[in-house]
């Protein structure tokens, strides 16, 4: 009878697995692309061909479904390169489309390829190479010997046919790229490509490249769509707002699009947006936003920007008429929630979450499209104040409905008040969905966090030195502690055990965030408040009120480049710094000539840097505190283990076991 420890799986140096090529994306294809169909494979080829358009090389693309289930995208731009690469000694075309990380995107530096492109991060067309059972590429170009045509094809990713190439004939003229791809069935939980969400891109596209010509061949059916739009964002806007359910717009469309100049503040040159904006009354809203002509279906700081330009520029409307009714504030979901828009940034390096593009989260793009939204509005509602108090009636009934509803959940409270602990800095907001507290380590952190925050809807608490260890104290001890007794009463719920139903319509704040350093010291404080929380305010935790806020650990000023502009980068620890010194160096920037900062506090951040590192919704990372897979008792028996007074043994038995994991942070 074999042993139980002959059955174990053998773990040896040849169970390392090293994935090469394109294995990692046939491994993991939900990491490089969505998998609910093959469109976004698709898509990527389509961004490339509006790359060209984009750089001004291109006026046609047609895609083509033909019979045979492939796809077919074809652009009259200047064709994708086929020489020997210079580095790598092996057609460049070939490259492109069998290895990750490689693209014409990187170089946004004088000389480079594309100074604004869509297609970043080197991966899209090499995923749909490796997804795809067969790929073609024909490639028609101009080179030194004359116009020729080049041919190359894939199967699964690997080279099949090498590239061939023949001379074009005296009146071909013709240059672009041709790519049909066969995607392959099995990575995919459906075969077939959605019509109505291919028409929806393609027509993006025309609209977004005005003057570009974008058709659609359906070969199973004999049907042909063309996309060319000469009014560009406001036509789009006005047809799918008359194809919705919306109310005709309640003041005119504002159309506006501003670029920065060769000498703008923190910019590249060519950075900036262009947007269409409406206001309707009732009905469905139309939003859509793009970067670099990329849709952005989950938003990101592009809108955030849009947002807060909106809403800088009708409050100024409304304070500079004294058209406020007394009583009444306005927050900027009060301005955008009727808002319809189609908004389209460009922006030189975008960061986005993942590599399927739905969100943008550079951080710069909030300054970038609120700075040049804002003033444009401003001036348009000043030279039409008719029609800008048509709005602001419209945006301050929408206010006094939210204070309404506020109000009806407000009288649902208790009516005991207590007394708020004198060093909490209250928001001014009583919706407790939106008010976030910041439990903030060290006084000097607290005067930063005060004076960065956004008053509407953020309160600071700023603790002094380390809060009580409190995992063995009874509950009607807890309050002999100054700091834990202000906590309590600032978040306006009783301590309370696992088991027990406390009455938490008394909270004060949907978010309960822990700031502290981000060193060992602020890791310290972080254990003892989620063991307060943990023991005493469980419920908080399953209901998701608590968070902990990321403060970087480094800066990195990065000097300016070409059209890249000075930069200023912020990394949460060692990995990232890493990460961030890494893509600088591709970038061409020469090692040592940035400078990195080690944050020692919170202290040290200046207000500005910690409102938009740390605290800014649209900008930080703010992480969720739940039990998780760890599960209750786990959680709790670790929690014995590293708090409990009696647990001295099984504390060193555990360092002694683990220790070599730590960092030590001397």
């Amino acid at each position: 009878m074999a042993t139980r420890k002959s059955q174990l799986p053998e773990y040896s140096e040849a169970s390392i697995r090293v994935l090469k090529g394109l294995e990692p994306v046939k491994q993991r294809p939900g990491m490089y692309t969505r998998t609910e169909n093959p469109l976004h494979i698709i898509q990527e080829v389509i961004d490339n061909a509006s790359d060209e358009a984009l750089a001004g090389y291109c006026k046609n693309i047609i895609v083509t479904l033909n019979a045979d289930g492939s796809v077919s995208v074809e652009d009259d731009g200047r064709g994708i390169p086929v020489g020997l690469h210079p580095e790598e000694k092996v057609p460049t075309v070939e490259i492109v489309f069998t290895r990750l990380h490689a693209g014409g995107k990187f170089d946004k530096g004088a000389g480079g390829a594309y100074a604004f492109s869509g297609g970043l991060h080197g991966v899209g067309v090499s995923v749909t190479n490796a997804l795809s059972s067969r790929l073609e590429i024909t490639v028609w170009r101009k080179d030194e010997q004359g116009r020729a045509v080049h041919q190359i094809a894939f199967e699964h990713g690997e080279v099949v046919a090498k590239l061939k190439s023949r001379a074009a004939g005296k009146d071909d003229k013709k240059s672009g790229t041709l790519v049909t791809a066969w995607p392959d069935p099995k990575y995919f939980d459906s075969p077939g490509i959605p019509q109505a969400e291919l028409q929806r891109l393609l027509r993006s596209k025309a609209v977004l490249l005005p003057g570009v010509k974008v058709t659609l061949v359906n070969a199973r059916t004999g049907d042909t769509q063309s996309w060319q739009y000469d009014q560009g964002l406001r036509g789009y806007l006005s047809e799918a707002l008359a194809q919705s359910t919306s109310a005709p717009p309640l003041i005119p469309m504002f159309e506006g699009q501003q670029y920065a100049g060769p000498d703008a503040d923190g910019f590249a040159e060519g950075e900036g947006a262009h947007w269409v904006v409406a206001w309707t009354e009732d009905g469905a809203v139309v939003r859509e936003s793009y970067v670099n002509l990329i849709p952005t279906s989950a938003g990101g700081t592009h809108e955030s920007g849009l947002r807060e330009g909106l809403f800088g520029a009708v409050k100024s409307f409304v304070e500079m008429h004294s058209l406020l009714p007394k009583g009444v504030k306005l927050l900027p979901e009060d301005v955008f929630a009727r808002v319809s828009f189609v908004l389209s940034a460009k922006v030189l390096d975008p960061q986005f979450q993942g590599q399927i593009k739905e969100r943008l989260n550079s951080r710069d793009a909030v300054r970038l499209v609120s700075g040049f939204s804002r003033p444009a509005l401003e001036l348009w509602l000043n030279h039409h104040v008719d029609f800008g108090k048509r709005l602001a009636e419209l945006v301050i009934k929408q206010a006094q409905t939210r204070l309404r509803s506020a109000q009806k959940v407000e009288k649902k409270k208790s009516s005991g008040v207590a007394v708020l602990p004198g060093k909490l800095t209250d928001c001014e907001s009583d919706d407790a969905a939106r008010s976030e507290l910041f439990l903030v380590e060290g006084d000097s952190a607290g005067g930063s966090a005060k004076m960065g925050r956004d008053k509407e809807f953020q309160a600071i608490l700023p603790l002094r030195g380390k809060v009580l260890n409190s995992w063995e104290t009874e509950r009607d001890r807890l309050f002999a502690n100054n700091e834990i007794h202000d906590i309590a009463v600032a978040i306006g719920v009783d301590p309370h055990g696992r088991n027990d139903s406390p009455d938490l319509s008394g909270l004060r704040y949907g978010r309960i965030c822990i700031l502290s350093d981000a060193d060992v010291d602020g890791s310290h404080i972080q254990v003892l408040l989620l063991t307060l929380f943990f023991r005493h305010f469980p419920k908080l935790i399953d209901k998701g009120h608590v968070h902990i806020a990321r403060p970087p650990l480094y800066r990195v000023d990065a000097p300016a480049r070409g059209k890249k502009p000075a930069q200023k980068l912020y990394a949460l620890d060692d990995g990232e710094l890493e990460a961030i010194q890494d893509k600088l160096k591709k970038e061409g920037i020469r090692e040592g000539a940035w400078t990195i900062s080690r944050f020692k506090g919170l202290g040290e951040m200046n207000a500005e840097q910690l409102w938009e590192t740390t605290m800014n919704p649209d900008t930080r990372r703010l992480l969720p505190v739940a039990v998780g897979d760890f599960g209750l008792d786990q959680s709790e028996a670790r929690f014995n283990m590293l708090m409990g007074k009696g647990e001295a043994a099984a504390r060193r038995m555990w360092l002694e076991e683990h220790g070599n994991e730590a960092e030590a942070d001397i």
